[in-house]
C-alpha cells in the first residue's frame, strides 16, 4: 500500500480514502446457520479517491514510497 503526500500543505498522516476492494474468502457456517468467515484474500484493490483531510482536497495528493 502506497503511503500519500499532500503536496499543498505537506499533510503526510491523514487522508481520507475511498476504495474498491475485491475480497475471496471461506464462508464456513454452522448446522445452526452461524457463520464465520476464513482466509480473506484480498484479490482485486482500486483505490478510487484520496483527499487530504488538513486542507480539504485531493488536487495535490500524491502517492509516495518512503525511499523518496
Amino acid at each position: 500500500m502506497n503511503r500519500f503526500r499532500c503536496t499543498a500543505c505537506g499533510n503526510l498522516t491523514r487522508f481520507d480514502v475511498t476504495e474498491t476492494t475485491t475480497v475471496r474468502s471461506f464462508h464456513h457456517f454452522t448446522v445452526g446457520g452461524e457463520l464465520t468467515i476464513e482466509e480473506p484474500e484480498v484479490v482485486q484493490r482500486t483505490v478510487d479517491s484520496v483527499s487530504c483531510r488538513w486542507c480539504g482536497h485531493g488536487r495535490a495528493v500524491e502517492p509516495f514510497t518512503d525511499a523518496e
